[in-house]
């Protein structure tokens, strides 16, 4: 299904709709800044509207803010109750797994380590991945009064400029592919959401099939208003597992690049404070247990030995609620509203 032939194409594949706009708008420095004032007044979904009155800017808002017609909500729904009850671990797996794991794969690993913000600044890319991540998992988030089209929509502006400026500059090999294409967009879905939930799982956290496509299905929806191919998006959870297996049997490999990348985002961790000794000793671990020794190998994680019972503490760890400074990473997180998340969970059914 998910064969070499098939895979190399979406390589070769980005996101025309995104592309062009930003090769419209950046063509001179008086549309660039019209573009950056429009991005800058678009916070919730309801700005779309403006942003429709734009003739160049309406195809690609429909694409962003239409939800397919496969999508089913109560499924969308149910997905979001899961994010609710498990925001706080799903959170903490953001940087010990999803992103690590993006770095795992090397070709689509390469246009992050070019980007000296993300390089440099692990912790905005931290935030900035958890804030869009409670953009699209609110209850409201596909409403007028939510955020999600809009914030989807700001991704996809932000992947077609990196992609413009990664082509502009003389860094790039085309045998990587395009710059954040279809495969890598694919690749970044599953572990926001596959992979996630794979993480719970070994934390020891019982995760029925059930909850895990509902979060998966939501997950696709997502991917589809970000401009993945349907193709990309499986619904079926052995379809989900030859799809991860395809792209990293293909995509991971040890690499400057993702080792580099990997150690900006230890050093971050070893940069904050935390409550006690014993969590700061923890992070690495921790991340390398939940990674697998073989994904940890090829990004220089750091190996320890750890007996039943410390991997039994890593496992009931509650690693990024003992940040400690106004400015980390779960501080700014923990900002987000929970009051609707726990309204939610607390008036519905999950499971089913």
């Amino acid at each position: 299904m998910y064969t070499n032939d098939f895979l190399n194409e979406m390589r070769t594949q980005a996101d025309p709709l995104a592309d062009n706009l930003i090769s419209y708008y950046f063509e001179n420095a008086v549309r660039k800044v019209e573009l950056r004032q429009i991005m800058a007044g678009l916070e919730t979904n309801s700005d779309l509207i403006a942003c429709r009155e734009q003739p160049q800017m309406k195809i690609l808002v429909d694409s962003a803010s239409t939800l397919p017609v496969w999508a089913i909500k109560k499924s969308m729904l149910k997905g979001t109750l899961f994010f609710a009850r498990y925001a706080q671990s799903i959170t903490q797996l953001l940087g010990l797994l999803s992103l690590p794991f993006c770095y795992a794969a090397a070709d689509g690993a390469q246009v992050l380590y070019l980007s000296e913000k993300i390089k440099n600044d692990p912790a905005k890319r931290l935030l900035d991945t958890a804030v869009f991540i409670w953009d699209v998992m609110a209850p409201d988030a596909f409403e007028p009064t939510g955020k999600g089209f809009s914030s989807i929509l700001k991704i996809r502006l932000i992947h077609a400029a990196a992609r413009y400026y990664t082509l502009a500059g003389k860094e790039w090999n085309d045998n990587w592919g395009r710059p954040i294409n279809q495969e890598d967009m694919a690749g970044t879905n599953l572990a926001l959401s596959f992979i996630t939930v794979r993480g719970l799982r070994k934390l020891g956290i019982s995760v029925a099939y059930a909850e895990q496509q509902h979060f998966i299905h939501l997950w696709n929806i997502i991917g589809s208003l970000s401009g993945i191919n349907r193709t990309l998006l499986p619904d079926s959870g052995k379809d989900v597992n030859l799809l991860e297996e395809s792209i990293r049997r293909r995509q991971f490999k040890t690499s400057a690049h993702g080792i580099a990348l990997t150690k900006s985002l230890i050093d971050y961790f070893n940069t904050v404070e935390f409550g006690s000794k014993k969590v700061k000793s923890s992070f690495l671990p921790l991340m390398r247990f939940l990674l697998g020794d073989e994904t940890a190998d090829l990004l220089n994680v750091p190996k320890l030995n750890l007996s039943e019972t410390d991997l039994f503490a890593l496992k009931t760890l509650n690693f990024l609620k003992e940040f400690k400074t106004s400015s980390s990473f779960e501080y700014q997180v923990q900002k987000k509203n929970f009051d609707q998340f726990s309204k939610l969970v607390k008036t519905a059914n999950l499971p089913g």
